[in-house]
């Protein structure tokens, strides 16, 4: 018998935590697609100067939503790289990373509870306050903070630095998927047909 065309999700002798693992690969794989290429984000003929205050503040707002998950992802290194010499800092680290990974960079569809869609955004930062909250009551506050500052300052540096005349950020990606978005982008479906 052939069966051309179809894919198969899982064999009489795989296991279920076999099948998981293959699922949370995948999901990881396709979760961090959303990462925008680093060669992308670190081109450097897109560093320039910004005209003004407003323009800088403008480049930050689109800088953010497009690379929203290269800049998590390198707050979160940082983070990590300033936890090595706590390990009970460092073990609540991993902890929390673990709940990263399933609430925010492995899920393939929208997080419900109680029967309500929750956004992207408002998981961010909830997972956000709880690491830093966690990792706070371990008693490694001044190394937490200096990683926090040092990350978003970095963040907000290249997002001002970076130009933004060769990103593409569509409407529904800004509102759908961005920490924020930009003046120009719907915050929500347009009214106009």
């Amino acid at each position: 018998m052939t069966t051309y065309g179809t894919i198969p999700t899982s064999s009489a002798g795989d296991s279920p935590s076999l099948e998981y693992i293959s699922r949370a690969k995948e999901r990881l794989r396709s979760g961090l697609a959303t990462r925008r290429p680093w060669k992308e984000m670190f081109n450097i003929r897109s560093i320039g100067l910004p005209i003004n205050f407003p323009d800088a503040v403008n480049r930050v707002k689109t800088n953010i939503s497009f690379f929203r998950m290269n800049y998590v992802i390198i707050v979160l290194l940082i983070l990590f790289l300033s936890l090595l010499w706590h390990p009970i800092s460092l073990i609540v680290f991993i902890v929390m990373m673990a709940v990263w990974l399933f609430l925010y960079f492995l899920r393939d569809e929208p997080l419900v509870v109680f029967h309500r869609t929750i956004d992207d955004r408002v998981v961010l930062i909830v997972l956000l306050i709880l690491t830093i909250v966690f990792l706070l009551l371990t008693h490694a506050t001044l190394n937490i903070l200096v990683s926090l500052l040092i990350g978003v300052a970095l963040v907000v540096l290249h997002a001002a630095f970076r130009k933004t005349d060769d990103l593409f950020l569509d409407e529904e990606a800004a509102s759908a998927g961005g920490l924020l978005t930009t003046p120009g982008s719907a915050a929500g479906p347009s009214s106009s047909s």
